[in-house]
């Protein structure tokens, strides 16, 4: 065990649950309202049952271990076309009635780290493709 693997570890957990929840939310809350929020900032709204969908299964698949890689990779893509489209230009903290795009950074960093280092240790991926 050394301390990058448990550090990567977290950095994958964490990532992981955070995105897990998100689209848990997206699909409890109706994923109409989200499809809705879509369209209304010019976004198809078949976009919003993408986005949740890979937030969901994407997430497990990170707590899980089961190809890092690739999902960090799309959820670094995820990440900058939400900076890009949807907060850059509220800035860095926000506003009182949206947050800015400090923790959109904050997982774009992380999920851009596992594309590089990936995730192993405890991970399904390392059980079986040893």
């Amino acid at each position: 065990m050394d301390k990058l693997g448990i550090g990567t570890l977290l950095l994958r957990l964490v990532l992981g649950i955070s995105f897990f929840v998100h689209g848990l939310v997206k699909f409890q809350g109706g994923i109409e309202n989200t499809v809705g929020w879509f369209d209304s900032i010019g976004i198809l709204g078949f976009f919003a049952y993408a986005v949740a969908t890979l937030e969901l299964v994407g997430g497990l698949a990170l707590i899980l271990g089961i190809g890092t890689r690739v999902v960090s990779a799309f959820f670094v893509v995820l990440m900058v076309g939400a900076i890009i489209k949807v907060k850059f230009a509220i800035g860095f903290l926000g506003t009182p009635e949206m947050a800015g795009y400090e923790l959109d950074l904050a997982f774009l960093v992380i999920a851009l780290f596992l594309v590089i280092n990936g995730s192993k240790f405890l991970s399904i991926d390392e059980a079986f493709f040893k």
